[in-house]
């Protein structure tokens, strides 16, 4: 899917332009392993991926810790930064081979004062971020490792086996020995 798409998706119009969009888009492309945005950087765009998974990290006192994977379809940003404008504390990898499209923030802050659908636009995905982060929040709260991975592999198993085993068992909390025998046990 291509952002157009998901733009259409999101506020039900039809356009078939990205010319018809209140800001431009931009498409890039990064390799496995490269760094999408970086630790103390200012968050210059959101971003939209079209294929592809990143990893979204923090440094924690002792080491670093992974906050949130993002797939095709999902966009992503270091949000906090993005909306202040300071540097971010979070770090943007792609795990494998991204297709993404960006908007950058004065583009996207400049649309708000002449694009009622862009202030919708923005609204409905700042929701959606906002749940997805709670509802993060209250299953580490409330559910086991276990129960996590579960539904992890149940919503995005055409994605596990691209993201390596520690990446999956530093994302959930756990050791990945701890991730094996979880592994193990679903699936006999």
């Amino acid at each position: 899917m291509s952002f157009l798409e998901f733009y259409n998706i999101i506020l039900n119009t039809s356009y078939l332009s990205y010319d018809e969009l209140p800001y431009p888009v931009k498409k890039i492309n990064f390799k496995k392993g490269k760094i999408i945005s970086e630790y103390n950087k200012v968050e210059p765009y959101v971003y939209f991926i079209n294929t592809g998974i990143v990893e979204m990290t923090i440094k924690s006192y002792v080491s670093e810790k992974i906050i949130d994977f993002f797939f095709e379809n999902d966009m992503f940003a270091g949000l906090t930064s993005f909306l202040t404008q300071a540097p971010s504390n979070v770090q943007v990898t792609a795990l494998i081979d991204c297709e993404l499209e960006m908007i950058a923030y004065p583009d996207l802050f400049k649309s708000y004062e002449t694009s009622f659908e862009a202030n919708k636009f923005s609204r409905i995905l700042f929701e959606q971020a906002y749940i997805r982060k709670s509802n993060r929040e209250k299953d580490f709260l409330s559910k086991t490792a276990e129960e996590r991975y579960a539904e992890m592999f149940q919503t995005h198993s055409k994605y596990i086996s691209s993201i390596p085993v520690n990446k999956i068992a530093k994302y959930l909390g756990i050791h990945p020995e701890s991730l094996s025998r979880i592994r193990k046990k679903l699936n006999s």
